[in-house]
Protein backbone atom coordinates (compact mmCIF):
# COMPACT_ATOMS: atom_id res chain seq x y z
CA UNK A 1 0.00 0.00 0.00
CA UNK A 2 1.50 3.10 -0.96
CA UNK A 3 1.37 6.12 1.36
CA UNK A 4 -1.11 8.21 -0.85
CA UNK A 5 -3.58 5.04 -1.05
CA UNK A 6 -3.09 5.11 3.27
CA UNK A 7 -3.93 8.75 3.62
CA UNK A 8 -7.07 7.85 1.36
CA UNK A 9 -7.81 5.20 3.41
CA UNK A 10 -7.80 7.17 6.58
CA UNK A 11 -9.41 9.88 5.25
CA UNK A 12 -12.23 7.73 3.54
CA UNK A 13 -12.77 6.37 7.11
CA UNK A 14 -12.51 9.53 9.18
CA UNK A 15 -15.21 10.97 6.11
CA UNK A 16 -17.26 7.80 7.33
CA UNK A 17 -16.84 8.55 10.74
CA UNK A 18 -17.47 12.08 11.01
CA UNK A 19 -21.22 10.76 9.15
CA UNK A 20 -21.82 8.13 11.79
CA UNK A 21 -21.19 10.91 14.48
CA UNK A 22 -23.35 13.19 13.17
CA UNK A 23 -25.88 10.97 13.19
CA UNK A 24 -25.45 10.03 16.98
CA UNK A 25 -24.88 13.61 17.89
CA UNK A 26 -28.68 14.63 16.09
CA UNK A 27 -29.92 11.30 17.51
CA UNK A 28 -29.14 12.15 21.17
CA UNK A 29 -30.25 16.06 20.33
CA UNK A 30 -33.56 14.41 18.96
CA UNK A 31 -34.15 12.41 22.51
CA UNK A 32 -33.00 14.94 24.50
CA UNK A 33 -35.29 18.12 22.87
CA UNK A 34 -38.74 15.84 22.65
CA UNK A 35 -37.98 12.22 23.43
CA UNK A 36 -38.20 10.39 20.45
CA UNK A 37 -35.99 8.57 17.85
CA UNK A 38 -35.28 9.59 14.32
CA UNK A 39 -37.20 6.71 13.10
CA UNK A 40 -39.74 7.31 15.29
CA UNK A 41 -40.19 11.17 14.49
CA UNK A 42 -40.26 10.09 10.78
CA UNK A 43 -43.04 7.43 11.32
CA UNK A 44 -44.82 10.82 13.01
CA UNK A 45 -44.27 13.17 10.04
CA UNK A 46 -45.70 10.19 7.17
CA UNK A 47 -48.66 10.34 9.94
CA UNK A 48 -49.09 13.85 10.49
CA UNK A 49 -48.62 14.41 6.88
CA UNK A 50 -50.94 11.75 5.55
CA UNK A 51 -53.59 12.57 8.59
CA UNK A 52 -53.67 8.79 8.91
CA UNK A 53 -51.69 5.55 7.59
CA UNK A 54 -51.88 2.43 7.62
CA UNK A 55 -48.45 0.18 9.52
CA UNK A 56 -48.35 -1.18 5.74
CA UNK A 57 -48.08 2.44 4.20
CA UNK A 58 -46.05 3.34 6.58
CA UNK A 59 -43.20 0.17 5.98
CA UNK A 60 -43.62 0.96 2.09
CA UNK A 61 -43.05 4.95 2.66
CA UNK A 62 -40.00 3.98 4.61
CA UNK A 63 -38.47 0.97 2.96
CA UNK A 64 -38.39 -1.26 6.10
CA UNK A 65 -40.26 -3.99 7.21
CA UNK A 66 -43.68 -4.47 8.86
CA UNK A 67 -42.29 -5.89 12.01
CA UNK A 68 -39.94 -3.01 12.35
CA UNK A 69 -43.20 -0.61 11.85
CA UNK A 70 -45.36 -2.42 14.54
CA UNK A 71 -42.15 -1.59 16.68
CA UNK A 72 -41.62 1.78 15.95
CA UNK A 73 -45.77 2.29 16.98
CA UNK A 74 -46.17 0.37 19.61
CA UNK A 75 -43.35 2.46 21.34
CA UNK A 76 -45.38 5.73 19.88
CA UNK A 77 -48.65 4.42 21.11
CA UNK A 78 -46.90 3.40 24.58
CA UNK A 79 -45.62 7.16 24.75
CA UNK A 80 -48.85 8.89 23.90
CA UNK A 81 -47.33 9.95 20.46
CA UNK A 82 -50.22 8.58 18.00
CA UNK A 83 -52.77 5.98 18.08
CA UNK A 84 -54.55 3.16 16.67
CA UNK A 85 -58.17 3.37 14.90
CA UNK A 86 -59.66 0.09 13.37
CA UNK A 87 -60.76 2.00 10.00
CA UNK A 88 -64.32 2.62 9.33
CA UNK A 89 -63.97 1.56 6.20
CA UNK A 90 -62.60 -1.69 6.57
CA UNK A 91 -62.86 -2.47 10.39
CA UNK A 92 -59.86 -5.29 9.70
CA UNK A 93 -57.83 -2.35 8.91
CA UNK A 94 -55.88 -0.41 11.24
CA UNK A 95 -55.04 3.24 10.91
CA UNK A 96 -52.17 5.05 13.08
CA UNK A 97 -53.17 8.76 14.29
CA UNK A 98 -51.73 11.82 15.97
CA UNK A 99 -52.43 12.47 19.11
CA UNK A 100 -52.42 15.68 20.27
CA UNK A 101 -49.20 15.16 21.83
CA UNK A 102 -47.75 14.06 18.93
CA UNK A 103 -48.70 17.37 17.18
CA UNK A 104 -47.39 19.33 19.80
CA UNK A 105 -43.67 17.04 19.53
CA UNK A 106 -43.75 17.60 16.06
CA UNK A 107 -43.39 21.46 16.40
CA UNK A 108 -40.89 21.34 19.33
CA UNK A 109 -38.51 18.62 17.39
CA UNK A 110 -35.43 20.31 15.62
CA UNK A 111 -34.79 19.92 12.19
CA UNK A 112 -33.92 16.44 11.24
CA UNK A 113 -30.57 15.35 9.65
CA UNK A 114 -32.25 13.99 6.75
CA UNK A 115 -33.92 17.05 6.21
CA UNK A 116 -30.80 19.40 6.34
CA UNK A 117 -29.02 16.32 3.88
CA UNK A 118 -31.99 16.36 1.72
CA UNK A 119 -31.88 20.40 0.75
CA UNK A 120 -28.05 20.42 0.55
CA UNK A 121 -28.56 16.98 -1.77
CA UNK A 122 -31.22 19.21 -4.24
CA UNK A 123 -28.73 21.81 -4.24
CA UNK A 124 -26.15 19.86 -6.57
CA UNK A 125 -26.12 19.18 -9.99
CA UNK A 126 -27.17 16.25 -11.71
CA UNK A 127 -24.14 14.64 -12.12
CA UNK A 128 -23.06 15.16 -8.70
CA UNK A 129 -26.47 14.00 -6.89
CA UNK A 130 -25.58 10.55 -9.50
CA UNK A 131 -21.58 10.98 -8.58
CA UNK A 132 -22.48 10.63 -4.66
CA UNK A 133 -25.21 8.42 -4.81
CA UNK A 134 -23.02 5.81 -6.68
CA UNK A 135 -20.44 6.48 -3.92
CA UNK A 136 -23.17 5.86 -1.02
CA UNK A 137 -23.93 2.41 -2.37
CA UNK A 138 -20.43 1.54 -3.03
CA UNK A 139 -19.84 2.17 0.02
CA UNK A 140 -22.89 0.27 1.43
CA UNK A 141 -21.42 -2.60 -0.85
CA UNK A 142 -18.63 -2.61 0.39
CA UNK A 143 -19.35 -2.44 4.43
CA UNK A 144 -21.74 -5.90 3.21
CA UNK A 145 -24.78 -3.54 4.30
CA UNK A 146 -26.62 -4.16 0.92
CA UNK A 147 -29.14 -6.04 2.96
CA UNK A 148 -29.73 -4.25 5.66
CA UNK A 149 -33.38 -3.27 5.99
CA UNK A 150 -32.68 0.92 6.09
CA UNK A 151 -34.84 3.81 5.87
CA UNK A 152 -34.26 7.38 4.62
CA UNK A 153 -34.00 8.47 7.98
CA UNK A 154 -30.58 9.26 9.27
CA UNK A 155 -30.23 7.31 12.59
CA UNK A 156 -27.41 5.59 14.17
CA UNK A 157 -30.20 2.84 15.48
CA UNK A 158 -30.91 -0.43 14.83
CA UNK A 159 -33.53 -1.00 12.53
CA UNK A 160 -33.45 -4.66 11.69
CA UNK A 161 -32.09 -6.70 8.96
CA UNK A 162 -34.19 -7.66 5.62
CA UNK A 163 -35.45 -5.72 3.19
CA UNK A 164 -33.04 -4.98 0.61
CA UNK A 165 -32.99 -1.64 -0.57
Amino acid sequence: MTEKSYDRTDESLIALRRILRATELYARDLAQAVGVTPAQLRVMQIVDDKTSATPKTLAKQMSVSQATITTLVDKLVARGMVKREASELDRRQINVLMTDLGHSTLEKAPDALQQRYVRAFAGLADWEQAQLVSSLERVADMLDAQNIDASPVLSSGELGLGKKL
